[in-house]
């Protein structure tokens, strides 16, 4: 059984996919395993917080990885080939060709993953950056225009997606999340041809009957999404609906930069005369203030190197 994971921003549309792709019987998964964060943490000095002592637990990791023959990667190959064993034991279909691991917050370490699994299946999933800050709010925010929850992802995140896209581009697919819904049946096609799998159309259908249990996930999506249709493409106009929102959009569009938005098929001029060009409103403008005026809701690029 091989390794499959998405790479995606949290909102992103993941879930839909993962549901779908677990609609094939060659396929397993479960909701949200997060099971690879804390072996990559380990390696680092920053970031974790723990009664032992993270810091003094880094230090001797790293000396004893030291003494392995190959170092890092001697270290990243065993931790994949154990996880692999978890990964065959949680499948529900033993003879499923692949176990599919939807985790968003491995975007933050997106090249110890393709490390690890030197076999492994990875598919980037991009949206409009504009609909991930909307769903984020609608979903997680009580449509309040508070981001802090998801700053990590909204900066590191989304920067190592693209950095890792560019770094393994060779090993990957991407796909956008409106040219799914547009065209699925093609899009289908292509991570059918990717995965080596033979294309099965009826999956698109059967993803309705796929839920998965766990606390993480997005029950919301898993409730109301049955089908596959565009709606949602159009959804996150009636959220960034005010001067404050635009604003607070525009300097986030322009902090990813016309470069990186281009690596996610996305065109900036496209994507700041499509804000413009949405319906104004004065709703939340209070709220909105109270929000925008909180440090981690700042649209400021992290410094360089690791969370």
């Amino acid at each position: 059984m091989k390794p499959l994971f998405i790479f995606s921003l949290p909102r992103s549309g993941s879930t839909l996919l993962q549901r779908v792709l677990a609609a094939d019987s060659r396929i397993s998964s479960a909701a949200e395993p997060w099971l690879l964060l804390p072996f990559v943490y380990a390696l680092r000095a920053h970031g974790v917080k723990a009664v032992y002592s993270h810091q003094w637990a880094n230090f001797a990791l790293n000396d004893f990885i030291g003494e392995l023959p190959n170092g890092k990667q001697d270290y990243l190959l065993a931790i994949g080939s154990a996880v692999n064993e978890l990964y065959e034991k949680a499948a529900k279909n033993k003879d499923a060709r692949y176990f599919l691991d939807k985790t968003p917050r491995y975007a933050l370490i997106i090249d110890e993953i393709i490390d690890m699994f030197p076999n492994g299946k990875f598919i980037f999933l991009w949206r409009n950056p504009l609909a991930v800050l909307a769903s984020i709010v609608e979903t997680w925010a009580g449509g309040k225009w508070d981001l802090s929850m998801c700053k990590v992802d909204l900066y590191l995140g989304i920067g190592n997606l693209i950095a890792g896209y560019q770094a393994h581009s060779e090993q990957i697919l991407a796909i956008q999340y409106e040219s799914f819904l547009q065209s699925p049946g093609i899009e289908l096609a292509r991570m059918s041809e990717y995965l080596e799998l033979r294309f099965d159309p009826d999956v698109l259908k059967q993803f309705s009957q796929v839920s998965f249990k766990g606390k993480l996930g997005d029950p919301t999506g898993t409730k109301n999404y049955r089908t596959l249709d565009t709606a949602p493409l159009e959804k996150w106009k009636s959220i960034i609906n005010n001067p404050l929102r635009k604003m607070w959009c525009r300097r986030y569009l322009w902090s990813l930069g016309e470069e990186r938005l281009k690596v996610m098929g996305y065109d900036l001029k496209a994507l700041l005369h499509e804000l413009d060009s949405t319906g104004m409103t004065l709703s939340n403008v209070f709220s909105d203030i109270v929000s925008m005026i909180k440090p981690t809701s700042k649209p400021e690029l992290p410094s360089n190197g690791h969370f």
